[in-house]
């Protein structure tokens, strides 16, 4: 017995997907998607070889050619479901992040209001976020030997002095220790730092040992945090369930888009866990990663940069105040201005291509960072 597929009509609207546009811009790149109604969406990769993730856009388009871009769960699910050997891992979640974001920015444009509208209303009327006066965020100095002597250990015990000194103590330090230190030179340090030295203490950790994450949620006196490699609600749900975090840090062009984000967010709720968007993205993915900040209940600060990419090609909406928050986005959709005009002639600069990291240790050995 052959079954025909009925696909569902939404009567609502005639609105379909016309056409569809990647442009790589170094280590970011932008996708577009255009309507037969003359409404576009905008979104973001990030931390791709962006050459290979606007081809894989363009493929992946595919799919939602013709399709009414208001369907936005069901896209989400066809994209990411639709090959069982692809399903997942870095380059494919990070190139359908871009594309959930523009559908929601065409949804958001649609009914003429900012995405944060759709997914229930601001639950805050700022958001707190970090590089700010208040607020900032330190490194180790680059990737570390698995054990360190005195004088490492004073260093790094050493750059939260500094950054306290500089914030006063009713500021906020963070330490971002990236992967690159390991657990027993992680260790070493955290013994030095009192229970209220740190905001928290982020990626203490390489992802995928859970038992790793609970020796040094043993050993550390500070709040711990992690995320930004941890993509949709599946690869979050274990970490969350074994309580090594106390903060979590998806990142809305890692994780799966706006559309995972908040489910991510729910999943953190449920926990009691606050969320810390990590977002290193330009204008376009910082903003769509601030729609889903100010409509979620639990969250503390959030991760953001000037200068990512020049403002010439996406402007921004929102505004920082002395305090080191930000209002919420103002407009209709993601509430990004994007010059198409200016992406096409940045992603054309031969200056903009991607690289490749290259951490190594003083031996010349490599090391996680």
């Amino acid at each position: 017995m052959s079954f025909e597929p009925k696909w569902v009509e939404d009567s609502a609207s005639q609105i379909r997907i016309t056409d569809f546009q990647a442009y790589p811009l170094g280590q970011k790149a932008y996708v577009k998607i255009a309507t037969n109604m003359e409404v576009e969406g905008w979104g973001e990769i990030n931390n791709m070889e962006t050459e290979v993730a606007c081809q894989l856009a363009r493929s992946l388009s595919e799919m939602i050619m013709g399709e009414n871009p208001t369907r936005i769960e069901h896209h989400w699910q066809r994209l990411f479901r639709a090959h069982r050997n692809l399903r997942g891992g870095g380059l494919m979640v990070h190139t359908i992040s871009a594309i959930d974001m523009a559908l929601w920015d065409i949804a958001g444009k649609l009914w003429q209001v900012p995405v944060y509208r759709l997914l229930g209303g601001p639950c805050r009327d700022r958001i707190w976020r970090y590089p700010s006066p208040k607020a900032i965020k330190i490194g180790p100095g680059g990737s570390k030997p698995f054990v360190g002597t005195p004088t490492e250990i004073a260093d790094l015990v050493g750059r939260v002095k500094q950054a306290r000194e500089g914030v006063g103590p009713d500021g906020a330090v963070m330490f971002d220790a990236h992967s690159c230190l390991p657990p027993p030179i992680l260790q070493q340090f955290a013994r030095h730092l009192e229970s209220d030295s740190l905001l928290f203490l982020e990626e203490s950790w390489v992802p995928g040992n859970i038992e790793v994450m609970r020796k040094i949620r043993d050993a550390v006196p500070v709040p711990l945090a992690t995320g930004e490699r941890d993509r949709t609600i599946w690869e979050v749900r274990e970490i969350l369930e074994a309580q090594v975090i106390d903060i979590l840090q998806p990142d809305c062009g890692h994780g799966g888009g706006i559309s995972q984000m908040r489910k991510i967010a729910t999943l953190a709720e449920s926990h009691h866990v606050p969320l810390a968007p990590h977002c290193t993205m330009s204008n376009l993915g910082l903003t769509a990663s601030l729609h889903v900040s100010a409509s979620i209940p639990f969250f503390l600060i959030h991760e953001g940069y000037d200068g990512v990419l020049p403002d010439t090609l996406a402007g921004r909406s929102w505004q920082m105040d002395q305090e080191g928050y930000l209002s919420l986005p103002e407009g209709v959709g993601l509430c990004v201005e994007v010059n198409e005009d200016e992406v096409i002639a940045f992603s054309q600069h031969p200056s903009r291509q991607f690289s490749w990291p290259n951490s190594r240790l003083k031996d010349g050995s490599i090391a996680d960072y």
